[in-house]
């Protein structure tokens, strides 16, 4: 074995799973393992796991550092989890100062979006750019801004929440105390929500589709009847596609990005999304921005958490 070479941990830590992956210094992953978080009930206990893993992973191979993706907010220069997302006691963990403390290496903490648009940078869609922004549409909506080749941070690590950017100021309450965000019109549950509200006073094949996959009304349903010309489904995607373009155009006019990297679920909709998103785009941004941009799908999949926390170490 070559120990030349820099070998670094990245872990994606998520509400209900860890992920662990040892890459080398081509990015490529060498060893992987990934465990539930059900049952552990304390910062400590999750992060003794993480540390458990990072040493199985890394098992014969000198780590230079291990990258950290944490949902929730973020201090990554201090690397202190201030809130996280769906786990135990997760307030103001001080995961930089424990891990490197046990394992006597450097570790960087990001939010996971911002590992993910990381990744997307360095590893995948967003390779070649200058200034990128990331937007994930799933559950919610997450994002990641490239400037100049470095990710944006800001003063307390909380850069990059669009999906809180308000869009319509009388809208649904969101669950961040506003009303109106993003993500209440663009984000997976908004497709969901909007095909039900319909559906009361309207017949649509979306709630058969549904049922016979055994699953609740999700976007994906809405697809698939969308791509069967379902008069409901063609609204809803139409109002989606238009609520994501006006979230788009508001990031292009702010950060003024060659690219534009998608990903989430919502993304995986390909062709009966993209080209639509990109003309309502085009429509929205002012005349001087048109051509100065791309639209595309992510590249990472799900092992862009893992990336991207690896690639801080990579860059």
């Amino acid at each position: 074995m070559q120990n030349t070479d820099r070998y670094v941990v990245g872990i994606d830590l998520g509400g209900t799973k860890i992920a662990a992956a040892l890459f080398n210094a081509d990015g490529e992953i060498l060893n992987r393992e990934r465990m539930e978080t059900a049952g552990l009930c304390t910062a400590k206990e999750v992060v003794q796991r993480m540390e458990d893993m990072i040493h199985s992973v890394s098992k014969g191979y000198p780590i230079s550092g291990v990258g950290l993706a944490s949902p929730g907010m973020v201090n990554s220069r201090d690397g202190i989890v201030l809130q996280g997302t769906n786990l135990p006691e997760w307030s103001n963990v001080p995961l930089k100062q424990w891990v490197g403390e046990a394992l006597g290496v450097d570790v960087e903490v990001v939010n996971d979006a911002n590992a993910a648009a990381w990744g997307e940078y360095i590893r995948g869609a967003g390779a070649g750019s200058g200034n990128m922004v990331y937007v994930t549409f799933s559950t919610g909506i997450g994002a990641g801004i490239v400037l100049d080749g470095k990710l944006l941070l800001g003063a307390n690590s909380f850069a990059g929440e669009l999906g809180h950017n308000i869009v319509e100021p009388d809208g649904p309450a969101c669950i961040c105390g506003n009303n109106g965000c993003w993500e209440m019109y663009a984000s997976g549950t908004a497709i969901r929500e909007a095909a039900l509200e319909l559906m009361e006073s309207r017949p649509s094949m979306i709630r058969e589709l549904a049922e016979a996959s055994g699953e609740a009304v999700s976007a994906r349903h809405v697809f698939e009847a969308h791509k069967q010309a379902d008069p409901v489904a063609i609204q809803v995607v139409d109002r989606t596609v238009h609520y994501m373009a006006l979230g788009l155009a508001n990031a292009i006019h702010t950060f003024n990005p060659d690219r534009i990297v998608i990903g989430g679920g919502v993304s995986k909709a390909g062709d009966q999304l993209f080209p639509a998103l990109r003309a309502e785009t085009d429509k929205l941004v002012m005349k001087a921005y048109r051509g100065t941009y791309e639209i595309v799908p992510a590249g990472l999949r799900d092992d862009v958490g893992l990336i991207g926390a690896a690639a801080l170490f990579h860059a």
